[in-house]
């Protein structure tokens, strides 16, 4: 998920991220009719390695929320197959729903609060001197509008993203501004750049109507100050966000521009993040020059501060452009994500069977999972991966597989054609580190672990 500066509120559509997990796994059809066998598996416990026997980084998958999905064991208190709800203080303190999307203002916003606060009251010093102590009031009291501004181009985003149905999963104010989670991409490149145009525009908006409230006002006065610093503010933020590079909203922009004219959606991600690398490079070393041209003596602090900013925001352009292309390969590999491909086999054994003889059987399929079946030969559970190495070599013929397995829940069963995004929604709607893959009749197809989509995708947006 990206991150924008406080000058630079956008709207971020994320895209599913994939699961830590142990187990890559495969599973053979039940007794009777059998479904085809998935390839052979490495052994139980092998660590997942690359083209040249090294260790792969991989992407994560995360639920809706971005926790880790693997090895999480049935919570209580939520529906089955559903992710238990996350505390809303891990997002921050709830301001409200309009339109039905919470509002979260972060911890970190108290931070940038109270810099504002500070930097502002020390210019009201010299503007209105008369203030004495109660500028700092007056400089909250910007810091809080300056603020409502930024929820007001966010909501702009929210608001044309709930109008193309894209879902909106909140808004936070932080640190570096506000941020959006827009759930989907837009479907045409028009309606991804009205959908990044639209933030902007109502920054613009605000400024003319803080520039016509200005006018009807003595300048020299509280309300005026005020007035004239969101004015200004509000047009940084429109211009800011208008320079044309990701993850800033001129990039996608013009992302959407390149899109239209070639055709591909990547081609126009891949320009506008070459463009969004430049504009680092160009704010890390523009801005402290510029400020060094100012021509006013300038403190050592001051330099710092300049510096310091530089770097932060030009980290977060250039991270957050290459993000955006990652982000792009990654929608680009899904279409060819299927679970079928990424089922391995697996041994079934009763619940009572010692776990070392259930890992000789592994071995000698050349399996990868262990299912447990009941006295029919029904699954009902899967082994997990990380509680069979948790157990000491010499402890697994006394240890049955079933103190170690997981229930079959409904949402641990999944039809071996789910590909895709369906596939990611899938598995953030139930977090596991292993599925049973079924045949359209109900045939057990296989066993899948979420460390098998982790190399695929991984490979997929790193071209490794």
């Amino acid at each position: 998920m990206l991150h924008t500066p406080t000058l630079l509120p956008r709207a971020v559509i994320p895209l599913p991220r994939c699961c830590h997990t142990a187990f890559p796994v495969g599973m053979k059809a039940e007794r009777g009719a059998r479904a085809a066998r998935p390839p052979r598996s490495r052994s139980v416990g092998a660590p997942a390695r690359g083209a040249r026997g090294h260790p792969t980084e991989r992407i994560t998958v995360s639920d809706s929320r971005g926790r880790q999905t693997s090895d999480q064991p049935p919570q209580e208190g939520g529906p089955a197959g559903q992710p238990p709800e996350e505390p809303e203080r891990r997002s921050g303190i709830l301001m409200g729903r309009p339109f039905g999307v919470p509002i979260y203002v972060t911890p970190s916003w108290f931070v940038i609060a109270a810099l504002i606060t500070w930097v502002f009251g020390g210019q009201l010093d010299r503007v209105l001197p008369e203030l004495g102590a109660t500028r700092y009031l007056v400089a909250f009291s910007f810091a809080v509008a300056f603020y409502g501004s930024v929820l007001v181009h966010e909501l702009a985003h929210t608001v044309v993203a709930l109008r193309y149905r894209l879902g909106v999963r909140r808004i936070q104010l932080q640190f570096f501004g506000g941020v959006s989670e827009i759930e989907n991409e837009a479907e045409s490149p028009w309606r991804e750049f009205w959908l990044a145009f639209v933030g902007p525009l109502l920054s613009l908006l605000l400024g003319g109507a803080f520039y016509l409230a200005m006018r009807a006002v003595e300048l020299s006065t509280v309300p005026g100050v005020l007035l004239t610093g969101l004015m200004v503010s509000n047009l940084v933020v429109a211009a800011f966000n208008l320079l044309p590079g990701l993850p800033l909203d001129g990039g996608r922009m013009l992302r959407a521009v390149v899109w239209a004219v070639t055709g591909r959606p990547m081609a126009g991600t891949v320009a506008a993040a070459w463009v969004g690398r430049a504009l680092a490079v160009a704010v890390l070393i523009g801005l402290p020059l510029a400020g060094a041209a100012r021509g006013t003596e300038r403190s050592t602090t001051d330099t710092l501060v300049d510096a310091v900013l530089a770097a932060v925001l030009a980290a977060i352009i250039w991270n957050g452009a290459g993000g955006a292309v990652r982000n792009a390969r990654l929608k680009e590999a899904l279409p060819g994500l299927r679970l079928r491909d990424l089922a391995r086999r697996a041994v079934e054994v009763t619940a009572d069977t010692p776990l070392g003889e259930a890992m000789r059987r592994a071995r000698e399929d050349e399996a990868g999972a262990v299912v447990v079946v009941d006295g029919r030969g029904e699954p009902i559970a899967i082994v997990r991966e990380s509680q069979v190495r948790a157990v000491p070599e010499h402890r697994r013929p006394w240890i049955v597989v079933g103190a170690l397995a997981r229930d079959l829940e409904p949402g641990l069963r999944l039809s071996a054609d789910l590909g895709g995004e369906d596939l990611l929604r899938a598995v953030r709607a139930t977090p596991a580190g292993e599925y049973l893959v079924v045949e359209a009749d109900g045939r057990v197809y296989g066993v899948a672990a979420l460390t098998d989509i982790e190399r695929r995708l991984t490979a997929a947006v790193t071209g490794r």
